[in-house]
């Protein structure tokens, strides 16, 4: 197969089923020699902000000079973006080679009754890439959940789970208690959690299970705390008491939860200093300095401002909410919202609708996901936000544009998958206005 016939293939795998248990994982990369125990690996769950702080792991050790893998969930724009070494993506013709060997062990595991999902092809294909490579560490983002997530097969020095919202309860469960109890999956034996929750409930459910394992257990925003001590539209910098002091730390990255982030990235990256593992402060700080992680509050335009986010919960859309009030001061904001069905819809809505004068719903580009945008519509009315209804994505972006003057913002929020539209969109329409 060559690189379209393969993802075109692996996109035709089903994605979920009746019942989910990690033997078909384990099969499949015990068929390929388990190259998950070719590298040490640190493991990142939660349900906000993961993608970040996994981004800020990697940076922080590809700056001492280690050779590091990414894995990370969903891409923006290119599948390529879920599996890096060193900031580089896979490359086209080992996608296509690696997915071509699998796909007869995923047939032959089919007739033994043992399916795979696109997720366990993807996670398989990213560790025998990463063992390839030579990848002295792995940071792996869990893709949902984590007791049943695929990259759950991998013993890593460091857990993390960022926090617990209220996603997926159809598959995790319907309270913060039943999720947090999901995601604790990750949590190994003899080994640590880094945790920036500040949910008690959920943190009891955390300590429950390391008291139980004998996991230690670190705190970001209580046993480490961050002070933010300046912000432009370029990033922020802040000063953070850790296991040490480090002053003037800067990302390029806006909203607090982003200090909130980086502070439990740094707490991950310490914790390794138990494995004989010494990160250097200058790593951590070129790391944080460097890292790129894009739709997260990213300006892509600036007249009018346009802001792309890939905020899909009501806590993550909250944060934006805060970061706008606090650092940007738009004249008006022209929101563009698509969602995703299974997502709690009001919560997001109320908090776009507490700083946009107007909304476009429109629908994203995954079919069978996308939200009906007259239940988002509905929100919207709720909230007297006057606003339209445009299907196609395109020409959501374009009637954006065409109502926001040069003084104006247009936020696009709601979904990963109309984030890396709009990434696409926006930027070819900045470079006709040069």
């Amino acid at each position: 197969m060559n690189y379209d016939e393969a993802l075109n293939w692996l996109y035709n795998v089903r994605r979920f089923g009746p019942k989910r248990t990690l033997g078909p994982t384990r099969q499949i990369l015990k068929l390929l020699g388990d190259p998950q125990n070719s590298f040490r690996s640190i493991h990142v769950g939660g349900s906000n902000g993961k993608g970040s702080t996994s981004a800020m792991i990697a940076s922080i050790l590809g700056a001492t000079g280690a050779k590091v893998g990414l894995f990370t969930s969903p891409h923006l724009e290119d599948f390529r973006e879920r599996v890096r070494v060193n900031g580089e993506y896979i490359p086209e013709e080992d996608v296509a080679r690696l997915l071509s060997g699998i796909k007869p062990l995923f047939e032959e595991m089919l007739e033994q009754s043992m399916p795979l999902r696109f997720f366990d092809i993807v996670t398989a294909m990213a560790f025998q890439y990463f063992r390839e490579m030579g990848v002295e560490y792995a940071v792996l983002e869990v893709g949902l959940g984590g007791r049943l997530d695929a990259t759950n097969v991998v013993d890593p020095l460091v857990s993390v789970i960022t926090n617990i919202g209220y996603e997926h309860t159809n598959i995790l469960g319907e309270t913060l208690v039943e999720i947090a109890g999901e995601k604790a999956g990750i949590i190994k034996p003899g080994r640590v959690l880094v945790t920036a929750t500040r949910d008690n409930d959920v943190f009891r459910v955390f300590t429950e299970k390391t008291e139980e394992l004998g996991a230690g257990v670190v705190h970001v925003g209580y046993d480490t705390y961050y002070t933010r001590t300046g912000s432009r539209l370029t990033g922020q910098t802040f000063d953070l008491h850790s296991l040490k002091e480090y002053m003037g730390l800067s990302i390029p990255l806006l909203g607090d939860h982003q200090l909130l982030n980086a502070a439990t990235a740094v707490a991950a990256v310490e914790s390794l200093s138990r494995y004989g593992v010494e990160v250097p402060e200058e790593a951590i700080r070129l790391g944080l300095a460097n890292v790129s992680w894009p739709a997260r509050l990213e300006i892509v335009m600036k007249k009018p401002m346009v802001v792309i986010d890939c905020a899909k919960d009501a806590e993550a859309a909250e944060a934006v909410r805060k970061s706008i009030e606090r650092d940007m001061k738009p004249r008006r904001i022209v929101a563009v919202v698509s969602m995703s069905s299974d997502k709690k819809i009001p919560g997001m809505i109320d908090s776009i609708a507490a700083v946009a004068e107007r909304f476009i719903v429109t629908t994203h580009s995954v079919m069978g996901r996308a939200a009906d945008p007259t239940v988002i519509a509905a929100e919207v009315e709720r909230n007297g936000v006057p606003y339209e209804i445009i299907m196609d994505e395109m020409a959501a972006f374009k009637r954006a544009l065409e109502l926001a003057e040069d003084d104006d913002m247009v936020l696009v929020i709601g979904s990963v998958f109309l984030a890396g539209s709009a990434r696409t969109f926006f930027r070819e329409a900045a470079r006709r206005a040069v």
